[in-house]
């Protein structure tokens, strides 16, 4: 019997041998609708994001017109030290990395929340005016925002100055007092994002195994229970995931709300001024391609850096978390 079995045991190991290895253009050629349908974003790296890359020299150049990008004289790194030296660097990136972590942590603990309060309404249609009303700002453009908070910040007309002088107290110039625009900022941030970013967790909450709830409702387990023994850590590959994606833009700012909130007040700058509103008024009004794109530049290696660590210390406490 033994040496009956030993050819079959012989042909099952050398089955796999015969499969020869696809080559590159029949792997294309099997998976060309997958490739298709991802050209657009694979054309819109390329152009956005892969060709202006050799513009980056111009962080190291003193830069003009007449002998281009490539033509402009190196200067090697005195574009950096200058805004090392004037202190700028500093207070763009404190400022820059404060903001959103700030948004990042508040943002998505306040997402897991709602998803979880959306999850225990019982009302199918209650549910769904919810869900429309909190998604809602998510669609209201930043300019739109920027008016409702000069409508109810400013000095002369608005509502806060209106309701305080009623109420018998001085008017507050809000557009004058730095260290307030901090927690106006994130409170704007928070209410136009945070319905919109509780989609992902509510997705994630309605993919739990019912089995589980209904093992919970057996043995008795109240609604408090239910979510602190079950969806809590159910949520918590969501969560460490789109906290890594969201790390990778730690370094950008949200241009359209910081601009159109504050604009160009220069008494708002030591707590509001960010890389990106640096950086473009760098170029609109002072026309310094140079320090722009070298702080541009950093902006880019800098955020590179955090993601890198971040995902090495997730790889570190559970390899089944990190991206790569």
């Amino acid at each position: 019997m033994v040496a009956a079995l030993t050819p079959a045991r012989v042909q099952l190991r050398e089955a796999p041998t015969t499969d020869k290895p696809r080559s590159l253009l029949s792997r294309i050629s099997r998976n060309k609708t997958l490739l298709l349908m991802c050209l657009p974003a694979i054309v819109f790296f390329i152009v956005f994001n892969y060709i202006p890359l050799p513009g980056a020299w111009i962080a190291f150049t003193n830069f003009n017109y007449r002998d281009g990008i490539f033509g402009s004289p190196f200067v090697g790194m005195r574009n950096f030290e200058f805004l090392i030296q004037s202190g700028q660097l500093w207070l763009l990136t404190k400022n820059t990395l404060l903001y959103n972590l700030a948004f990042i942590v508040l943002g998505n603990i306040l997402q897991v929340a709602l998803a979880i309060m959306l999850n225990e309404i019982r009302s199918k249609y209650f549910k769904k005016i919810s869900q429309a009303v909190m998604f809602l700002p998510y669609f209201i453009s930043v300019v739109l925002v920027g008016v409702i908070a000069f409508n109810l910040l400013n000095f002369d007309t608005g509502a806060l100055n209106a309701l305080i002088e009623q109420t018998g107290g001085d008017p507050i110039k809000i557009y004058s007092i730095a260290g307030a625009w901090p927690i106006i900022i994130i409170a704007f941030h928070l209410w136009q994002s945070t319905g919109y970013g509780s989609i992902v967790y509510f997705a994630a909450i309605m993919g739990i195994d019912n089995s589980l709830f209904e093992a919970a409702a057996i043995d008795g387990a109240s609604a408090w229970q239910r979510i602190r023994y079950i969806i809590l850590p159910s949520l918590k590959p969501t969560f460490i995931i789109l906290l890594l994606f969201s790390l990778g833009g730690i370094m950008k700012g949200n241009f359209g709300l910081f601009w159109n909130l504050v604009g160009n007040n220069a008494a708002l700058y030591q707590t509001t001024d960010i890389i990106e509103t640096s950086v473009y008024r760098m170029i609109i009004s002072q026309n310094n391609f140079t320090s722009s794109a070298a702080v541009g530049l950093y902006q880019s290696l800098f955020g590179f850096a955090i993601v890198m660590l971040a995902n090495w210390i997730v790889r570190r406490i559970n390899e089944d978390y990190a991206l790569f």
